[in-house]
């Protein structure tokens, strides 16, 4: 935090404006475009991305109230994680995923997770799709539908140990924005995350490490590893659904 920055926050905290918190919400609404663009990619376009941005905003404007300057965490790192909950919740409530979609996800997810404990590794898709009884192009159809409404994606919510509302995303942000009274629980749930993506392929980790934490488009991590677009998309679908399906029976156990 530049000392510019850092004086407008003790201005705020110490006397608290609407001024002041104007000034705040239009120093960080970038984060919000920012936020918004990157879930936007894939969505069905029923999806406005100005929707996202404006949902986005609650979750700006939570982080400013809750944000404490003494902790010496950068807000940007914070902030971003409230706008991403606040999309994902409100998407979540207008509960736009069809069905159908729902219930292929959670049968390709129950197939990986029993996949991943005969074979003691991921799955490839050839045998995902014996498994489900799918001819490959089935299995890859299923996947591109799945990609369109993986809104969540790393951003999907855990249970903490707490209580509290937990992202794999959380796990795995800079270790400064971590609140001490979450520290413990957020290393156990990292470590599960380590072990989880230790079970992906090596084309799945590389796909969610140009994504997620090179901030690269579908297209771009496409360009690199020498696939189309849509079958990044899927192979995100395909991890995604183990992480999540990993993470969740431990977390249940």
């Amino acid at each position: 935090m530049d000392a510019q920055e850092e004086r407008l926050w003790r201005s705020y905290r110490d006397a608290p404006s609407s001024s002041l918190r104007e000034e705040l919400i239009l120093r960080y609404a970038p984060l919000v475009k920012y936020v918004a663009g990157r879930m936007a990619v894939g969505m069905p376009p029923n999806v406005d991305r100005a929707d996202l941005t404006s949902y986005g905003m609650f979750g700006l404007l939570d982080a400013i109230e809750k944000f404490d300057v003494e902790t010496g965490y950068r807000f940007q790192t914070y902030a971003v994680q409230r706008i991403r909950g606040a999309i994902v919740d409100e998407l979540r409530s207008l509960d736009w995923v069809p069905r159908s979609v729902r219930r292929k996800a959670r049968n390709i997810e129950k197939a990986i997770a029993s996949l991943q404990n005969e074979l003691g590794r991921a799955p490839v898709d050839a045998e995902l799709a014996d498994r489900l009884e799918l001819r490959p192009e089935q299995l890859a159809d299923h996947l591109a539908q799945i990609s369109m409404t993986s809104v969540a994606a790393l951003d999907g919510a855990l249970a903490g140990g707490n209580g509290e509302r937990l992202t794999v995303v959380d796990t795995v942000a800079d270790e400064r924005a971590i609140q001490p009274d979450e520290h413990i629980d957020k290393l156990a749930m990292r470590e599960l995350l380590s072990n989880a993506l230790d079970r992906l392929t090596e084309r799945e980790q590389q796909v969610l490490a140009l994504y997620y934490f090179e901030g690269m488009t579908l297209s771009q991590v496409g360009d690199v590893i020498g696939v189309t677009e849509s079958r990044v998309s899927q192979i995100h679908s395909k991890a995604i659904l183990a992480l999540r399906s990993r993470i969740e029976r431990a977390a249940t156990a």
